[in-house]
């Protein structure tokens, strides 16, 4: 039998400010990745966003990103040294289990947010930097990598656990990573056509690019953004699919890889 995770990036509001419907998307994701306060999220909305995963059985992980409320993490910030990005790494992932410690729950994994994690699938440096801040942290934290990326060789390098992800709501280029944001098309939002793209990916393991060429992708997880126009309706679509093509929705619980 098939078994495939959803995972969704959440708490990424900021004191009165929302962003996503959190609540909704936590009834559709089998893990959730929680802004740790440097992108977004604050203590009382990882509080929040803990107590919600907890309630439903879900998997709760660190979803580390620059420091950069402004930008939302998805600015990239050039010249930052390894042991700050190492740093910067391990502080988030100590903010979110001291939290979770709080709410009488555990992180299980971590998986670096928007620019961070874009450099890293490109740079030996920034990929292995993270990494290193995973493993210092705690070696039996589960690193979400996007498959075909530096990040897997990053993660294999320190012994760490490993899930590969792939998106279901972004393009993909030729190269197997994600097509810039800049770029029109680079966000998804057809709810069926996402949902039946998720289908051919975990049945397939393989993703087709904006060209059309077929590039072979291990499938562990899928990510459906929770800031995304929609995607509650995305996000129920995509169950909806996976169920009606005989296919499990279960958070990973433990290492796959």
């Amino acid at each position: 039998m098939t078994t495939i995770d959803l995972n969704c990036d959440l708490g990424e509001g900021f004191g009165a400010w929302e962003m996503g419907n959190d609540a909704a998307m936590i009834e559709l994701a089998t893990s959730v990745n929680v802004a740790c306060g440097f992108h977004a999220g604050d203590a009382d909305i990882m509080r929040h966003t803990v107590e919600l995963a907890k309630a439903r059985g879900v998997s709760v992980g660190a979803h580390p990103g620059y420091r950069d409320l402004h930008g939302f993490g998805r600015r990239p910030m050039p010249g930052l040294k390894s042991s700050e990005i190492e740093n910067l790494i391990a502080y988030q992932i100590g903010a979110l289990q001291a939290i979770a410690t709080a709410a009488g729950y555990k992180v299980t994994h971590v998986k670096a947010h928007g620019a961070i994690s874009n450099v890293a699938c490109e740079d030996d440096m920034t990929a292995k930097a993270i990494a290193d801040g995973i493993k210092a942290v705690d070696p039996n934290l589960i690193f979400v990598v996007l498959a075909n990326s530096k990040l897997v060789r990053a993660g294999e390098a320190a012994n760490l656990p490993m899930v590969h992800e792939v998106f279901a709501d972004r393009a993909y280029g030729d190269d197997g990573l994600l097509v810039s944001r800049k770029k029109p098309g680079a966000v998804l939002h057809d709810a069926k056509e996402i949902a039946d793209r998720v289908v051919r990916m975990v049945q397939d393991g393989a993703v087709v690019s904006v060209t059309g060429k077929v590039i072979k992708m291990r499938t562990d997880t899928v990510c459906i953004h929770g800031d995304t126009p929609g995607a509650v309706e995305i996000g129920r679509s995509v169950r909806q699919a996976l169920k009606d093509a005989g296919i499990t929705v279960a958070p990973f619980k433990t290492a796959v890889s």
